[in-house]
């Protein structure tokens, strides 16, 4: 297929794990050119783009700039489309994905995947709070009043958390997990930088298939307890659990938690949340994204291609 052939598809926080893995997705499948949103064209992760063939278009992705995201997204036949993590009490995410959509519709974009979460505030009449969550699902419902073809995909917790966020400690001979779980919680994991492109390429191979759809995107369902001895078994190292669900053992092992106490109270709730009401609706097709990919990693696998050890690691957004 000619190159000028193959329908383009615009990426949305293009450096990010979901949109690198989107981005080397879509180019490695050689049925699609791309056009990778940056905020910055000469960072070392744009350069990499770059290099396997995507075109950089250089447009933060913050509010303010529809005009500048608008011909990011010109002569675009898809657009792949998510918002950054932002800190409460930031609230611009819900206006920022607004303004993302409302963009692609006025570039004449085909077909919009924006990645969302569950609506926390209405599954819990309020009992939680979990803005990160509810306003991409705002967003998602804003999605659905637009005139442009749609499909959600919804990622799992990453593995990456664990090796970034809240990373692990030595003490002696033993590998300490703080989990933001409790130990024997079996919830719903994923790696974002394997799994979000092969979900977003199916949609985009499949388009009239996904139509309105929500697709939650899942590598392992899997306790703390689990997720240790499989870390156990594939490094040979001692690992133990250490609670950091209560607010109590989240301060205690990531103290910088209390620099921001409603960064604290976010991660709480989302937590409590997924405990006591689920992560995802009940309703959810939690197996599609192993349907579609097999080799969606689980949480053993993960560890054994990323060599880990329990030492902390930077990914990047």
């Amino acid at each position: 297929m000619p190159e000028t052939s193959k329908p383009l598809i615009a990426v949305a926080g293009a450096t990010s794990k979901q949109g690198r893995s989107v981005v080397t997705s879509l180019l490695e499948s050689g049925r699609f050119r791309v056009r990778a949103l940056t905020r910055n064209a000469d960072s070392a992760q744009a350069r990499g783009l770059a290099g396997m063939g995507a075109e950089l278009a250089e447009v933060p992705l913050a509010l303010g700039h529809q005009h500048e995201l608008v011909n990011a997204f010109a002569a675009a036949d898809g657009a792949f489309l998510m918002t950054p993590p932002l800190l409460p009490p930031d609230s611009e995410e819900y206006p920022l994905g607004r303004e993302l959509a409302d963009a692609a519709v006025e570039a004449g974009v085909g077909h919009v995947v924006f990645s969302t979460l569950e609506n926390v505030e209405e599954r819990t009449s309020g009992a939680k709070w979990a803005p990160h969550f509810t306003d991409k699902a705002l967003v998602a419902e804003h999605i659905r009043t637009l005139s442009i073809a749609h499909t959600f995909v919804s990622l799992s917790f990453y593995y990456t958390n664990m090796l970034e966020y809240y990373a692990p400690h030595v003490e002696g001979d033993t590998v300490i997990m703080p989990f933001y779980l409790p130990e024997d919680f079996r919830a719903p994991f994923v790696d974002p930088l394997t799994a979000t492109g092969p979900a977003v390429l199916e949609v985009f191979s499949n388009p009239d298939t996904y139509l309105g759809a929500w697709l939650p995107v899942v590598g392992d369902v899997v306790s703390p307890a689990e997720m240790i001895e499989a870390f156990s078994q594939v490094t040979g190292l001692k690992a133990e659990y250490r609670n950091a669900y209560t607010r109590e053992g989240l301060l205690n092992y990531f103290p910088v938690f209390a620099e921001n106490p409603f960064f604290a109270d976010e991660t709480i709730g989302m937590v409590e949340y997924a405990v006591e009401f689920g992560y995802f609706r009940d309703d959810r097709d939690t197996q599609w994204s192993r349907r579609i990919d097999p080799n969606t990693l689980t949480w053993e696998q993960f560890v054994r291609n990323t060599d880990w050890r329990g030492e902390p690691v930077a990914f990047g957004n």
